[in-house]
C-alpha cells in the first residue's frame, strides 16, 4: 500500500513525507486544546459519577440508555440505535442492557415481523428511575459546569464543540 501511494505521489510530484508531516502535526494551540478537552471531560465525568454514587444512583451509562429510550418513539430502540445515540461501545452496551433489564428498567421485545430482531423498551420503573437520576444529574451539571460559566461563555463553548459533532 505504501509503495502504491509513493508511486502515485511521484506521478503528481508530491513529496509524501513532507506533505504528511506538514498535515499530521497539530499546532501547540491545538494540542493544548485537545489536552484541555480531555482533562475537562475526565474530571467532569468523575465528579458527576461521584455525585450519582453519593445519591445511591446507578452510573451515568444507565441514565444515558434510559434517556435515549424515553426520548424514542414508543419508548423503544434497537440495540444498535442505542449504541449510535450514546457513547457506549457495543460490547459494553450489551452487558449494560442485561444489567438494566435484570433491574426491571427495560424489557426486550421481539420484532413482530422477524423473531430474530429485538427491541429494548423502557418500563415505567425505568422512566421513574431516569427522572430521579435527572434530579441528581442536573444539580451536578450546574455545580460542576454551570457554577463556573455564565450563559454567554456556555453558549460560546457549546458553539465551538458543535464543530466536532457535525
Amino acid at each position: 500500500m505504501q509503495t502504491h501511494i509513493n508511486k502515485i505521489a511521484a506521478l503528481v510530484k508530491i513529496d509524501v513525507i513532507a506533505f504528511m508531516s506538514e498535515k499530521a502535526i497539530p499546532s501547540d494551540a491545538v494540542i493544548q486544546a485537545w489536552i484541555g478537552i480531555m482533562r475537562a471531560q475526565q474530571k467532569l465525568l468523575q465528579a458527576i459519577e461521584a455525585d450519582l454514587k453519593k445519591a445511591r444512583m446507578p452510573p451515568l451509562g444507565w441514565y444515558d440508555v434510559l434517556w435515549e429510550l424515553v426520548r424514542a418513539q414508543d419508548g423503544r430502540l434497537r440495540p444498535f440505535e442505542i449504541e449510535e445515540r450514546t457513547l457506549l461501545a457495543q460490547y459494553n452496551l450489551s452487558r449494560l442492557i442485561d444489567r438494566i433489564e435484570r433491574e426491571g428498567l427495560v424489557i426486550r421485545e421481539t420484532f413482530a415481523d422477524d423473531g430474530r430482531g429485538r427491541w429494548v423498551a423502557v418500563t415505567e420503573s425505568g422512566r421513574a428511575l431516569r427522572e430521579r437520576m435527572w434530579a441528581v444529574y442536573a444539580k451536578a451539571i450546574d455545580r460542576h459546569v454551570g457554577s463556573k460559566l455564565d450563559d454567554a461563555s456556555a453558549e460560546a463553548i457549546a458553539g465551538l464543540l458543535k464543530r466536532f459533532c457535525a
